[in-house]
């Protein structure tokens, strides 16, 4: 039997959230997610109305609408959590906190692990939106095998001193805060001996070197640690067991990366191929093979938004890792890259603008959210890692890699 109670509370907290909605987020940003990830990832600090929209968020606290309200979280239940995503989605609105690693890696790690005085000290701003936070993990020498990680970190008395190099650390130039990954206990066997670290950034002992990409942007940077200090209280979860925690983050990356991220509507491709292809009198697509590939796609990414939401559903409570991030990384990374080959298929001449006044703005971000989009087989775990973790773990298939 129904909860009518509950549906009407429901309700009410959807009215609020549309007026909410209406009153705060600025129509000019309506509808362009993808584009205001790209300026909050890729840049310093925004302005105009990303900036008072990011504000926005923070204060209310919605961009982590179901942290605990004592941290400065929304402190929303789940139903209402997906209430908030609806209306964010009707009026094209998109969750601003959510371009970085704070909301999405670091912050639900703290919440997992942390103590209270690190949850007191580090969540709030997160929530607010008032620190930027990295992640220290790949390293020259450890990439899809982390456990070889080598950046050193030593006890010297009342602090941790380190020293060392990581790759790959997104966002590294603007950060504030970056949680490492680091070696702490050098005799130990490769998956022990590992801690994890909140480092200030701040500090002269840290040096960040940009990495250009064939997309334009440069998230990425090589990030050095020479004699960089980090206090006692620094270290999150217990000393030499840091794999355990590097784990759940990586979980909380997977499930960030499976498309719920940003919010907002994108374009349906149909109605963008729709401006470049003939369509015939009914206003259905000519190109027959083109009409079943955008319907393939457009099932495709139907597919991996139910098993996305089911396997939120199925993951409430859960503590430890599970292996429906690995599945769903791969999903996302197929639904995303399929969608901007279509898209730059469709717009023909119009999809290989880089800049200038002959393509407009959707059309030269298409080509390089073509390009960016590439790295998606790689980060967070390449596609190979995750067919291997499918295989051996959900699978249960032999490990053919081992010698006998």
């Amino acid at each position: 039997m129904a909860d009518a109670g509950g549906d009407l509370e429901l309700e009410g907290f959807r009215a609020e959230a549309r007026a909410w909605l209406d009153a705060n987020f600025p129509a000019s940003l309506k509808g362009k997610g993808g584009q205001a990830a790209a300026a909050l990832m890729d840049g310093p600090e925004p302005n105009g109305d990303l900036l008072a929209w990011k504000k926005a968020m923070g204060a209310k606290g919605w961009g982590a609408p179901t942290w605990p309200a004592e941290y400065g979280g929304g402190g929303l239940s789940p139903q209402q959590a997906r209430v908030l995503a609806q209306e964010m989605g009707r009026a094209g609105a998109f969750n601003p906190m959510t371009a970085g690693m704070g909301i999405t890696m670091i912050g639900p790690t703290i919440l997992d692990y942390g103590t209270e005085a690190q949850k007191q000290t580090h969540i709030p701003p997160i929530v607010r939106g008032d620190v930027r936070w990295c992640v220290g993990y790949s390293e020259p020498n450890a990439g899809s095998d982390l456990a070889s990680l080598q950046m050193k970190c030593e006890d010297n008395g009342d602090k941790w001193l380190i020293n060392g190099s990581k790759t790959w650390t997104s966002g590294a130039q603007y950060s504030d805060w970056c949680g490492a990954l680091v070696r702490t206990d050098p005799r130990a066997k490769k998956h022990e001996g590992i801690s994890f670290m909140l480092v200030d950034m701040n500090q002269p002992g840290i040096e960040t070197r940009p990495i250009k990409l064939i997309a334009g942007a440069s998230p990425f940077c090589e990030t050095f640690f020479t004699d960089a200090t980090a206090p006692k209280a620094a270290l999150l979860g217990k000393l030499n067991e840091g794999w355990t925690v590097g784990k759940r983050l990586l979980q909380h990356e997977r499930a960030s990366q499976t498309g719920a991220a940003m919010g907002g509507r994108q374009t349906p491709i149909e109605e963008i191929a729709k401006r470049y292809v003939e369509v015939d009198g009914e206003g259905r697509i000519v190109d027959p093979d083109l009409r079943t590939r955008i319907t393939r796609h457009s099932m495709d990414a139907r597919v991996h938004g139910l098993t996305l939401m089911r396997a939120m559903a199925e993951a409430k409570g859960a503590s430890g890792a599970t292996n429906s991030a690995s599945i769903l990384k791969n999903s996302a990374t197929h639904v995303a890259q399929t969608r901007a080959e279509l898209t730059l298929e469709i717009m023909g001449v119009q999809g290989l603008g880089w800049e200038g006044a002959a393509f407009d703005g959707e059309e030269i971000e298409a080509v390089r959210g073509w390009l960016f989009g590439k790295a998606m087989s790689i980060y967070g775990g390449s596609a190979e890692i995750q067919n291997n973790i499918i295989s051996k773990r959900i699978l249960g298939l032999p490990d053919t890699t081992q010698s006998t």
